[in-house]
């Protein structure tokens, strides 16, 4: 390959790198076709592009890249997928899902939520970790059930009391 082709493909990467906000290291190696064509397929399906990558084209990229990952650099080696979502969570749901058919994908890293996972053994935090948004939501559910149980209260307080004065009125 021709280094202006190299150069290429590593700021298209680069480019994916950039981006998304979130991309897993994986390996493949072993699927034969059909399971291949049946991972891109269900990649496809849930929105992560899986890209099939030469390491020390990955490596240039994430160098160039805006994301603070050089502890992904020791996972660069052997065959390496990636694949990119906009949901951190994604990804780690599909290979553990796929995997327990195929014993493939396995998980090298990630890049999730502005932090690197490093191994297989990662899988099952980042299929728990929540997204900013999700986080958000959290936080006000939380902070709006101290208000719905006051006004609950309050709205319940309001009828036993007409209760009462219904009650009164008709003893007089």
């Amino acid at each position: 390959m021709k280094s202006s082709e190299k150069q290429v493909i590593i700021n298209q990467l680069q480019e994916q790198i950039d981006s998304y906000d979130h991309f897993y290291l994986t390996d493949i190696a072993g699927l034969n076709a059909e399971n291949t064509s049946d991972l891109r397929r269900l990649c496809f399906s849930q929105d992560v592009k899986l890209v099939v990558v030469k390491n020390t084209l990955l490596r240039k990229a994430l160098e160039n890249s805006n994301k603070e990952a050089e502890e992904i650099f020791d996972a660069l080696k052997g065959n390496t997928t990636v694949m990119f979502s906009s949901n951190g969570n994604t990804p780690a749901k599909l290979i553990k899902d796929f995997a327990k058919k195929h014993k493939k994908p396995v998980l090298k890293a990630a890049y999730v939520e502005e932090s690197v996972y490093m191994g297989a053994d990662q899988l099952e935090a980042l299929i728990a970790v929540k997204s900013k948004n999700e986080l958000i939501a959290d936080v006000v559910a939380l902070l709006q059930s101290p208000m719905k149980t006051v006004l609950g209260q309050l709205q319940s307080g309001g009828n036993i009391i007409h209760g009462v004065l219904d009650t009164l009125k008709e003893k007089e």
